[in-house]
């Protein structure tokens, strides 16, 4: 079992960055594939980036490509979510979540375990 505890969020202005972190219990970190979702007021929860085991492998959802890098630290079980240029439009909370699956899903039922949440939000 893994647990996941995301931090780093907060207010910003648009066009900040922000550095969200997801520090993971146990030992098996290494044999997970990582993403962050985020679910905006009155929307479903999406995909926002999604990273390999080794990190060799990593997605992200057209919206935030070029702006948001995602990459983990198997040594300290963390895995992090660079965000830059923010826009109003990436207000969201942000889950973190681990998936025992052999490929970087994008869909949430993929993912077994997953964090509280951190809330992002980016004023205009």
């Amino acid at each position: 079992q893994v647990q996941l505890v995301e931090s780093g969020g907060g207010l910003v202005q648009a066009g900040d960055s922000l550095r969200l972190s997801c520090a993971a219990s146990g030992r098996t970190f290494s044999t997970y594939n990582m993403a962050w979702f985020r679910q905006a007021p009155g929307k479903e929860r999406e995909f926002v980036a999604g990273i390999s085991r080794s990190g060799s492998t990593t997605k992200y959802t057209d919206s935030v490509k070029g702006r948001f890098s995602i990459s983990r630290d198997n040594a300290k079980n963390t895995v992090s979510l660079q965000m830059n240029s923010l826009t109003p439009e990436d207000t969201a909370v942000y889950y973190c979540a681990a998936s025992a699956g052999m490929l970087v899903f994008t869909t949430e039922s993929q993912y077994t375990y997953w964090g509280q949440g951190t809330q992002v939000t980016v004023s205009s």
